[in-house]
């Protein structure tokens, strides 16, 4: 980064100073008859020819000038790119991070999910079993909503982590 900065520089210095020379070199003004446009053009016509070493020197120091402008660009869009790279890799450090510790929890829920959907369906055989009686003694349900009982399970695709209910 500190190198792209310095070579931006370097050439933004070399900018300024071939247009410093560049207005040295035209800072000849010309002599006009009259302000109609045929003695503009006349004018700067007979400037060209009486000036041609001038004229390639200035044309020649304005290209190196935009050659200069177009690689400053570049070496800019690579700077913005480093920069955002650089503020990019800690969140990707933390994503990272992040994953792996999801990993151990779903791998957790997945190794709890068989065990929790068998103290689930001895409940419900307790349940089964003691309705009857319970419903006698107290006029009310012993247990409810045991119909649609689930236990969580977690796939992964290598992307997303999704969390299903498996139905006990």
């Amino acid at each position: 980064m500190n190198e792209i900065q310095g070579e931006m520089r370097t050439i933004q210095a070399q900018i300024d100073a071939l247009r410093q020379e560049r207005a040295s070199l035209t800072t000849n003004t010309i002599q006009l008859a009259d302000e109609s446009p045929e003695a503009i053009a006349e004018a700067y016509r007979r400037y060209a020819r009486e000036n041609v070493q001038l004229s390639a020197e200035v044309k020649g120091i304005d290209d190196a000038i935009a050659a200069l402008e177009t690689q400053l660009r570049q070496k800019q869009v690579q700077s913005k790119a480093l920069a955002i790279e650089r503020r990019r890799q800690p969140v990707l450090e933390q994503i990272e991070a992040g994953r792996k510790q999801a990993q151990i929890h779903a791998e957790r829920i997945n190794q709890l999910s068989p065990e929790l959907a068998q103290e689930v369906k001895a409940l419900k055989a307790c349940a089964d079993e003691l309705s009857v009686l319970y419903w006698q003694v107290y006029y009310k349900p012993f247990i409810t909503g045991i119909k649609s009982i689930s236990v969580p399970y977690v796939l992964y695709d290598g992307d997303v982590w999704t969390v299903v209910n498996r139905v006990v």
